[in-house]
């Protein structure tokens, strides 16, 4: 399900007005307004009213001097971008200028797009310049309308036809019951994966009820937690076969073994990587991290048997760590940089054997389940990507160099943005890594997968069109 607020661009040759009439709308001055054609250079995105997000395509790719093939071929990539991007488009024209050669040129590509459109003549500061918007009836827009960027003549009709457009708001649910947040444990065997859900069981708090699993060796089991501050948190233990007669679990269940593996992550929210504390990360945990990354699953890794660890401490500690403490830092960091393909996921030190730590394990669990289906500002993500890529600029790949004019959410379990980009097979790995960590880091969505649809332009070969890149 995706939480994206509908979109609306502002679309139009150089010098019509867009940027001035996205300020107006957005209510605040965002976006670079000057006389010169071309002054605004990247895409600007604001949430209106949290109701929709406005872009002001302003001049992508447009630079002072141009020749007028040269702004033919800007107003295009506006167009482009608009069409790939928006719900719904604003095609703004300069009623003082009157019909030009290339507003036909424009609106001839927005018509053929199917997408709803709005014909917005700007200029129109008195009645008399606004009884001259007869002469773009020639474009055949159903909805036209008059208006003043400058003065704010005509705002509040353009703002009821661009809600109508994009409909209601969304509605936030009120006091909305928790939804149980399926775990799953995973790793080599013998590292206590049962031991942990056992020592869950065990809890005198949980309240189990057995359900139907999906496959015929397995069931899941709801948990609902209370926790020592009066709180319930609903949980279900996936795929655990091997745990229906409870507290009496000999063998470790096999979660990643053949055609299992896939289904044990489809069905969990939130997968737990088991490490043994003596053994530390293996090539088996690390395939196992793999199949939930490619999953789209939300990680945390655990770090059983930390009794044996600090119990071994007292005796002979650790050379080089003055305390227990720093040999733990330590170890999340190594266990961390061993697993440098996943999302900067969160590791709790744990021990079945003691119960140390458990309830830490759902907490991280519910955590991880809010914490995944944020929706993040669409401005701050594009300020984020504009930073970045200022910071470190990305390699030249086969003569051209990798550009995102805008981003935008558009998923949440796992993270899903879309770049609209230059071209898209520019992006190397090393710099898709570089973005998807600092997301992380900057939005604190530690231990949530993020994806990068990557969504570049067209160039068009004589009556052919064929991707770039």
């Amino acid at each position: 399900m995706s939480f994206r607020l509908p979109s609306i661009a502002l679309v139009g040759r150089p010098n019509v007005g867009k940027s001035r009439l996205f300020n107006r709308l957005a209510r605040r001055r965002l976006a670079i307004v000057h006389d010169q054609p071309g002054v605004t250079r990247d895409v600007q995105a604001t949430e209106v009213d949290n109701h929709y997000t406005l872009l002001d395509t302003g001049g992508i790719g447009l630079v002072p001097e141009m020749s007028l093939k040269e702004i033919v071929s800007a107003a295009e990539e506006q167009v482009w971008f608009a069409l790939e991007a928006a719900d719904v488009i604003g095609f703004v024209v300069d009623v003082r200028d009157g019909l030009t050669p290339l507003d036909m040129q424009i609106s001839q590509r927005l018509r053929a797009s199917g997408r709803p459109l709005v014909l917005i003549v700007n200029k129109a500061d008195t009645e008399r310049l606004e009884d001259r918007i007869s002469e773009f009836d020639t474009l055949g827009f159903e909805r036209v309308v008059p208006v003043s960027a400058e003065h704010g003549r005509n705002e509040s009709v353009l703002r009821e036809v661009f809600e109508e457009l994009v409909g209601p708001p969304p509605e936030e649910s009120p006091d909305a019951p928790l939804e149980r947040v399926k775990i799953a444990f995973a790793g080599k065997p013998n590292v206590g994966k049962s031991s942990l859900c056992n020592a869950l069981l065990k809890e005198e708090r949980l309240v189990v009820s057995e359900v139907p699993g999906t496959t015929r060796d397995s069931i899941a089991l709801n948990l609902d937690y209370h926790t020592s501050d009066d709180q319930i948190l609903p949980f279900q233990l996936v795929d655990t076969a091997g745990l229906r007669k409870r507290g009496s679990v000999d063998t470790s269940v096999e979660f990643f073994s053949s055609v299992r593996t896939r289904g044990v992550i489809e069905r969990a929210d939130i997968v737990f990587l088991v490490i043994d504390a003596i053994g530390g990360v293996t090539r088996f945990d690390k395939t196992i991290a793999g199949e939930v990354m490619e999953a789209g699953k939300c990680l945390g890794i655990i770090v059983n048997k930390w009794d044996l660890a600090v119990a071994r401490w007292q005796e002979a500690p650790v050379s080089g760590f003055e305390t227990i403490d720093d040999f733990r830092k330590e170890f999340a960091r190594a266990a961390r940089e061993q697993l440098f393909f996943t999302p900067e996921s969160p590791v709790i030190f744990t021990s079945a054997l003691t119960g140390y730590a458990i309830e830490r394990i759902l907490r991280t669990a519910r955590r991880l389940r809010e914490l995944s289906g944020r929706q993040l500002p669409t401005p701050r993500v594009n300020r984020l990507v504009e930073r970045l890529m200022m910071e470190r600029t990305p390699k030249i790949v086969k003569g051209a160099r990798f550009k995102v004019y805008y981003a935008v959410q558009t998923g949440v379990r796992p993270f899903r943005f879309r770049l609209f980009c230059n071209r898209a097979t520019k992006l190397d790995d090393s710099y898709r890594r570089y973005l998807q960590s600092a997301f992380i880091k900057e939005f604190g969505l530690d231990g949530c997968p993020l994806r990068f649809e990557l969504r570049g332009k067209e160039v068009r070969y004589a009556n052919k069109t064929k991707p770039r890149g």
